[in-house]
């Protein structure tokens, strides 16, 4: 079992280290479960940041 995982943006798919090439993923991930959720994860950091930015 892997210890890290990884979101392919390519298959939208979780993928462990032998996936597809890095430009097309995001991670790693400590879990699967984290992995599953990698768009959310993003969503959720570029709205902190641009709220981050507005306060500025």
């Amino acid at each position: 079992m892997s210890d890290e995982y990884y979101y392919c943006v390519k298959h939208k798919t979780v993928e462990g280290p032998e996936g597809c090439a890095a430009r097309h993923r995001l991670g790693p991930y400590p879990t699967r479960d984290a992995a599953e959720h990698a768009l959310e994860t993003v969503a959720e950091r570029n709205d902190a940041w641009d709220e981050a930015d507005r306060d500025d």
